[in-house]
């Protein structure tokens, strides 16, 4: 069914929950799972424009990806990683195509239409602008919880 899911990544609780949902799916598929985490810092957004090193927020978030990448692939999945700057929603759309990917699957924050008009929302963005399907499961989900939390 599913070939290739890229799974975005933002280092928080909320990814907990879209890796418990996305294992058993990605397990049955035989799917190679395509990580990204997009850098949207100040520095992250201008690094290569202004020659700048590796910003905290950069060591951090390749760490990170580099760790939730090792735990899957002893898990016996197929991981690659991206660590992407500037726009997230770009990016991820830009990634997508670039990785043949035929899932997105993402956690989201469960803002309401008051913080989504303030915030912006990523998970809305690409929706509108991608022609795969897109999984989106409520941030606080767990493989116990079967949304009941």
């Amino acid at each position: 069914m599913y070939k290739k899911i890229l799974i975005p990544l933002d280092n928080s609780a909320t990814d907990t929950a879209i890796l418990a949902h996305i294992r058993p799916l990605a397990r049955v598929c035989g799917a190679q799972l395509v990580l990204a985490h997009v850098a949207d810092g100040f520095g992250a957004r201008l690094q290569e424009q202004l020659d700048l090193a590796d910003s905290d927020e950069i060591i951090r978030d390749r760490a990170y990806l580099e760790r939730v990448a090792a735990q899957l692939a002893g898990e016996g999945f197929t991981v690659t990683r991206h660590l992407l700057k500037g726009d997230p929603a770009d990016g991820l759309i830009a990634l997508a195509s670039k990785e043949d990917c035929d899932l997105i699957a993402m956690a989201t924050h469960g803002h309401r239409f008051f913080m989504d008009w303030v915030m912006g929302s990523v998970a809305d963005e690409l929706r509108h602008k991608v022609n795969i399907p897109i999984l989106m499961v409520r941030g606080g989900w767990d493989e116990n919880s079967h949304g009941k939390g």
